[in-house]
This record gives C-alpha cells, sequence and structure tokens, in this order.
C-alpha cells in the first residue's frame, strides 16, 4: 500500500520514522512519500530506492500567531504543492503527524478528495483551539493518541480513538546514547571533564532568538557563582539548525560553551541538569532522568496574550500534564528571567530532597506512558485498518 506521511518539525520527524519502520514491518509492499526530515530519509533509504522525502520540515518552521501571520505567503505555498503532490501520487492513506495548523488543512483537502485520512499524535485540542474537535471528527477516518490523559477527554468529547502507548518510550530506551558511559562521551565530543548544564532553546528559529539571550545572562551569573565556577555549558543543537543560530548571542562572552548537533540523549544523560525550552525535549528529559527547568517565552506580547486566550491547561509542559500535578518549574513570559533560571538551577543542584523528588515524579511519569512497542502497534492497527 501507497502511505503518504506529513510531519512538520523535528519531534514529528523522529516519530514518523519509527513509525515508518512499523508499517515496512507489517507491509512488505508499502511504499512511502513523505514531509519530514533526515530520520524518516534514513528508514526510507533502508527499505526502499528513490526519492521519498517531498519536503523538508527544516526549510522554515515558525512560531507565535505575529510569525505565522508574516509567512502565510510561504506557508500558503507549501500548501498548495503538498496537495497537488497528494493527487498525483494518489496514496491509499495520508498520515498526518501532528502539526495541526498544516494538517489540518491537509486532513480537509484529503477527505474531500476520497483518500483515507489517519492522524498520529493528536492535535493538542486539550490544551487549546477545541473547536477542531468537530474537524476531527468530520476529516479523519482514525484518531491515533499518545498520552493517556488524553484517553478521557476524548471519550467525553465522543472522538474514537487508538492509544498503544507513547512511541518517545522506544525512541529513548533504544537509543546508543544511553548505553555510553560518561568518560566515553567526554572523548568523543572533545567536552572538558566538568560538571556542565544542559541548555535546550528549542526548534524553531524564533524560539532560539527568545531563549538565547537570556541563556547566555543566566550563564553569565551562574559562573559568577563561586562554587561553580567551574562548570561548563553544553547546547544540545536542534538538527534543524546551525551554528550560526546560536554564535551571534555568545559573541564577545567568553563563556565556556560548547554546541553539540545530533546529540540531544547524551547530552541530557550526563548534564548535571537541563534548561529547555518547553516541547518534546522536556518529556525526553524526563525519560531519560535529567533534572531539569523548562523555559518558555515569546517575542513580543501580543503573541503571548494570544496564546494565552486560547490555553486551556494548567501546565505547558508534557511531563507536568501526565503526572497532573508540577514534577518541575515551568518559568513562563515574565518569569522566565535570568534571575529566576539561576535559582532554579541552585535549588536543583543544592537541595538533594527537592532533586529526589523530581527523579521520583520522572518514575511516575514513565509509568504513566505504558511500555514499549507504542510504534509497532500504531504501524500494525494502522495496516490492519486499511485492509
Amino acid at each position: 500500500m501507497k502511505y503518504y506521511l506529513i510531519a512538520g518539525e523535528a519531534s514529528g520527524d523522529l516519530h514518523g520514522s519509527n513509525l515508518m519502520k512499523g508499517l515496512y514491518a507489517e507491509d512488505p509492499e508499502a511504499d512511502c512519500r513523505f514531509w519530514g526530515g533526515e530520520r524518516m530519509d534514513a528508514v526510507f533509504h533502508a527499505h526502499q530506492d528513490g526519492t521519498g522525502l517531498v519536503h523538508d520540515y527544516r526549510d522554515g518552521a515558525v512560531m507565535g500567531y505575529i510569525e505565522l501571520i508574516g509567512k502565510a505567503g510561504s506557508l500558503l505555498g507549501k500548501l498548495r504543492r503538498c496537495k497537488e503532490d497528494i493527487l498525483a501520487w494518489r496514496p491509499d492513506v495520508v498520515i498526518l503527524i501532528d502539526y495541526p495548523g498544516f494538517n489540518f488543512r491537509i486532513a480537509g483537502f484529503a477527505h474531500k478528495k476520497g483518500f483515507k485520512v489517519f492522524y498520529y499524535i493528536a492535535p493538542k485540542v486539550w490544551a487549546s483551539r477545541e473547536n477542531r474537535i468537530r474537524k476531527l471528527k468530520a476529516h479523519v477516518d482514525r484518531l491515533f493518541i499518545i498520552f493517556p490523559f488524553e484517553k478521557a477527554y476524548f471519550d467525553r468529547k465522543g472522538v474514537a480513538y487508538t492509544y498503544a502507548g507513547n512511541p518517545l518510550v522506544d525512541a529513548i530506551d533504544g537509543s546508543p546514547a544511553l548505553q555510553e558511559t560518561r568518560a566515553d562521551f567526554l572523548a568523543r565530543t572533545g567536552l572538558a571533564d566538568k560538571p556542565y548544564i544542559a541548555l535546550l532553546a528549542g526548534s524553531r528559529s524564533g524560539e532560539i532568538k527568545t531563549m538565547m539571550p537570556k541563556l547566555r545572562y543566566f550563564m553569565q551569573q551562574f559562573k559568577s557563582i563561586p562554587e561553580y565556577s567551574d562548570y561548563q555549558f553544553v547546547i544540545a543543537a536542534a538538527p534543524a539548525r546551525s551554528e550560526a543560530d546560536y554564535t551571534p548571542f555568545l559573541e564577545g562572552s567568553d563563556l565556556p560553551v560548547s554546541i553539540l548537533f545530533g546529540e540531544t540523549y547524551a547530552v541530557l544523560k550526563h548534564a548535571e541538569a537541563a534548561v529547555i525550552n518547553s516541547g518534546t525535549a522536556s518529556l525526553e528529559a524526563a525519560l531519560i532522568g535529567t533534572p531539569q527547568v523548562v523555559c518558555y517565552g515569546i517575542a513580543g506580547n501580543l503573541s503571548y496574550c494570544l496564546g494565552r486566550l486560547l490555553l486551556r491547561t494548567p501546565f505547558i509542559s508534557l511531563g507536568n500534564l501526565i503526572l497532573g500535578r508540577s514534577a518541575f518549574r515551568e518559568l513562563i513570559q515574565v518569569y522566565f528571567t535570568p534571575e529566576n533560571v539561576t535559582a532554579e538551577i541552585r535549588r536543583i543542584l543544592e537541595d538533594r530532597a527537592y532533586r529526589a523528588r523530581m527523579l521520583a515524579d520522572y518514575g511516575e511519569i514513565r509509568r504513566g506512558l505504558g511500555g514499549t512497542g507504542a510504534s509497532s502497534a500504531v504501524a500494525r492497527a494502522m495496516v490492519q485498518a486499511l485492509r
């Protein structure tokens, strides 16, 4: 069968690649075409010849409502191209992976044209824009969710779904980075044998531009504290970005900062603590066991206010939402200051009871996500539904 997958971000590329592995295993004649990234492309080339990647997500991800308006013309062009490609290729199913701003439009189009539509990793309608539920019911043939707290929500809303656990558990547990010793990691990357704080500034250009100036001042404050003068900092850079996205914010400083690409899990595993932009990385840190503080800000108060008006959840981090309470602190917008970040990192490092509680809550988060095999189970359910 022919599978057309659409992922628009780094996390979607990760989950899409694992889903493709499952599709190839369940359907020996699987033919995939996709919007995604290097991970999905690598899986494709391990199973097929030719070209499967239509569009690389790293070309133009945006954040915030004002930023979205500014790039509306480009997005409309991508939508048109995607629709034309689906019509030309005629897949058996269109599989949408998260990325709701783009994928909801494709869902309506694909349904209208008579294609089967599966939505993998449900759009976060439980957090904001609940009116999209009617679109899920109208345009999506089958919804596949990945968080346990979503089950009760979609039950209440009368939306049928399939839940088979969270694919991130497989991605982390199967990563070679989790088996590597600290000594081997330091030798391989050339990092000094000193403790470090991990910095994850997000995967989008707008997130990095918002995070990095404040992270620079945090690093300066933290290094000025005598007991932490020997600490270093490691930026786990997003695969969609380049050093040029980070270095302008470090110019003129003598901060001991290293930038590593494609090393997120290893960087998190060996860090003393992490400062993380809200998103998949925060849940990854919880599953790996890295104490963290989540920081989030949007450039421009208008974008932030619009977002807050739509947000319907008490937390922005998936780990806290899964737990139903705060396992780690979230510093949002005006509370995201270098002083607050410094204070929270110090508490993580100095307050042993606080750190131990956080790690215990991490265990509860992992248990809440279920066991392994989620990607394979979802692929199996998809193939069976199509057959």
